[in-house]
């Protein structure tokens, strides 16, 4: 399934780093706030540390403007609890792991063959409608200060 802009995001019930039961849809309900939801392969490799550091740089811009941020990969919630606390994130981390990439697959970017979520980014408006996306391979690191700017010119 390929989902594009102006398609409605598929609700999920997870966990996120903390242990807390998380659902999509309370997510772009509070505070009616747009949702940057970001898809990546796995906590503590190269490219996600680098990717999610730059989001966290991001974050206070992005917090001022209203946009919140979720970034969801297939690792168990106690390794999303210690990746959180090592890159000191100040986001939620979801665990997609179980069942194994029922939400990556929701959204299009599951790689069966690699067993992880692609690189998969979504901006939600406060209705879960689908603003903009973007994709990229596993080994193909996405521009996240562009990710930063295009959320910050929809809020």
């Amino acid at each position: 399934m390929t989902l594009a802009v102006g398609d409605r995001a598929p609700d999920f019930r997870t966990r996120n780093h903390h242990g807390e039961t998380v659902l999509l849809s309370g997510l772009v309900a509070q505070d009616e706030a747009p949702l940057l939801l970001v898809f990546y392969p796995w906590a503590f490799s190269g490219i996600c540390t680098g990717e999610l550091g730059a989001l966290r740089a991001g974050h206070a811009d992005l917090a001022a403007a209203g946009v919140r941020v979720a970034a969801v990969s297939c690792d168990a919630m106690f390794t999303l609890r210690a990746f959180a606390e090592a890159e000191d994130l100040p986001f939620d981390l979801l665990s997609d792991h179980w069942p194994h990439g029922a939400i990556a697959r929701e959204y299009g970017v599951f790689d069966d063959e690699a067993g992880c979520a692609l690189r998969g980014s979504f901006l939600l408006d406060a209705s879960g409608t689908i603003t903009w996306r973007v994709l990229n391979g596993i080994g193909e690191p996405r521009d996240i200060v562009e990710h930063v700017r295009t959320a910050l010119q929809v809020s």
